[in-house]
């Protein structure tokens, strides 16, 4: 009612007084309740502010301790991954190293081969030379008792060969011991 009054004043031309116009009393309104209700409300946004302020600490701390996880495992996967090629490097070297030594022993083990192979060789041409000269000998030895066979066959005579014989008899006695 008050505003309609004051409303019908205005438009009367009538001057009405400040606290009777509706803007002055919508400010006045407003501020009334700011100073009633403005308290608990700044109380309310701020706590709310507080709490999505305390919320935000939280997720940055969050991050920020996940962040340092993360870089520590990437540190221990980046020692684990350096440690392996150390050690695959030193798989190799010792690959090569034992290869190396395995060339060398087979290197060795041919090499004695090849010296048993030859002496073995150099024996069975000596048996064979001894086995040659063996035959070669006997071969003389039949050779000139058939010849000498023959010989005495022919010009030796009985009583002559009977002779010889005994003489061979006696002195092989000698040659058998």
């Amino acid at each position: 009612m008050l505003i309609s009054q004051a409303h019908a004043a205005t438009e009367a031309g009538h001057a009405v007084p400040f606290y009777w116009d509706t803007s002055f009393l919508v400010s006045a309104a407003f501020v009334v309740f700011f100073l009633a209700f403005g308290k608990k409300l700044v109380s309310a946004i701020n706590s709310g502010l507080d709490n999505r302020a305390k919320q935000i600490q939280d997720t940055i701390e969050e991050a920020t301790r996940l962040r340092e996880e993360a870089q520590e495992l990437l540190a221990s996967y980046e020692k684990k991954q350096h440690e392996a090629l150390k050690e695959a490097e030193n798989i190799v070297a010792a690959a090569k190293d034992e290869a190396d030594r395995l060339s060398k022993e087979a290197a060795a083990q041919l090499e004695a081969s090849l010296k048993r192979s030859e002496i073995t060789a150099k024996d069975r041409i000596a048996q064979a030379e001894a086995q040659a000269i063996a035959d070669v000998k006997a071969l003389a030895v039949n050779i000139a008792m058939d010849a000498t066979k023959t010989i005495l066959s022919n010009n030796v005579s009985d009583a002559k060969a009977s002779a010889l014989i005994d003489d061979a008899i006696k002195n092989l006695d000698g040659k058998l011991h």
